[in-house]
């Protein structure tokens, strides 16, 4: 359903101004503004919930582009030809992206602060939306059990078969591993990396590496996999069209997306009005009830579907660890290299 996710081996390439000048037919005329997301189902519904209804209220019309690709972002920035004037980026990526000095501070003034969830806004960028990593589960490979936590996913004696995991080096499967090894919730960080791998280690062999988020729903649908870590929306899908599938909330990871303008952007005033109405209360409840993601706005709750509402992250804050997106903004570029020496030994 969600979240056609990210090419990232390509996520810090510094594209040269070949690229550049193959985006410049899709700059932006004076009364409309360019937005960039990762394409898919998530970008559909960002169109219906966001884009049109913010063009029929303002008369700017909003050019969808895509995928996002933060090397041609920072070779846009860095040229001073700027064609993207509303991107949806990983959290980590846009608190690095505000150290680096490639994105625009966000008008306040026009975005309406307060109402955001503090662990989704900053100087440089406002949520896009929230999701969780859950513990999901093929009902009929595993007879019926029902595994409660990331302990699970360790126990191929308890639970035999293959298991799913996010194979690009971003927040959550470290983390992951380190919580069922016992480390409390708030002592993940620092990260402990040698712990972390060595406790992936234990599983190594029984690892299908999923990409994308269809490609994870394939595999867990299909019994390829009993268990495996997977973005909630998809799973939400999954049951939604009768797959044996289960899920456990427990310790849920909390990820996110941030929209941020970047620097240079020929129509930063419209990009600021887009990501006021985009992250106002109803923008975020009529994307959360396209898409079973989390709204990022406190008043947002009241408006979603109640039907929906169990199968969101926000019906368990109890059960949810945030993801530091801080840390892994400083630190993931290392994190990255020591996860890619790993997956080839």
């Amino acid at each position: 359903m969600v979240l056609n996710k990210r090419i990232k081996a390509v996520r810090h390439a510094v594209l040269g101004a070949a690229i550049i000048a193959a985006t410049a037919n899709v700059a932006c005329a004076a009364d409309s503004l360019n937005f960039v997301s990762w394409g898919g189902t998530t970008q559909d519904a960002q169109k219906q919930a966001w884009a049109d209804p913010f063009s029929k209220a303002s008369g700017i019309t909003v050019v969808m582009d895509g995928p996002t690709d933060y090397g041609k972002l920072k070779a846009m920035v860095d040229s001073g030809n700027v064609q993207w004037d509303v991107v949806d980026v990983e959290a980590d990526f846009a608190l690095r992206a505000a150290a680096e000095g490639l994105l625009e501070p966000l008008d306040f003034k026009t975005i309406d602060r307060s109402k955001i969830d503090p662990r989704f806004v900053s100087d440089n960028g406002v949520g896009s939306f929230y999701f969780s990593f859950v513990l999901g589960y093929n009902t009929s490979k595993l007879g019926g059990a029902k595994p409660q936590d990331w302990n699970a996913l360790f126990d191929t004696k308890t639970y035999p078969g293959k298991r799913a995991l996010y194979k690009w080096p971003s927040p959550g499967v470290l983390e992951m591993a380190l919580l069922a090894d016992g480390v409390p919730a708030d002592k993940l960080y620092p990260l402990d990396l040698d712990r972390a791998f060595k406790k992936l280690d234990t599983i190594k062999q029984d690892i299908v590496w999923w990409g994308g988020g269809a490609q994870s729903q394939q595999l867990l649908a299909s019994g390829e996999v009993s268990m495996g870590s997977f973005w909630n929306g998809r799973l939400y899908a999954l049951s939604q069209d009768g797959a044996p599938v289960g899920q456990s909330w427990k310790q849920n990871l909390v990820m996110a997306d941030f929209l941020v303008v970047p620097k240079g952007s020929k129509h930063k005033d419209a990009a600021m009005k887009f990501l006021a109405a985009s992250s106002a209360a109803k923008g975020q409840a009529d994307f959360s009830n396209l898409t079973a993601y989390a709204p990022v706005n406190t008043d947002s709750i009241p408006r979603l579907d109640s039907a929906l509402a169990p199968s969101l992250p926000t019906a368990y804050p109890k059960d949810q660890i945030t993801l530091d997106f801080a840390y892994w903004a400083k630190n993931g570029e290392a994190i990255a290299t020591r996860w890619n020496e790993w997956l080839v030994k």
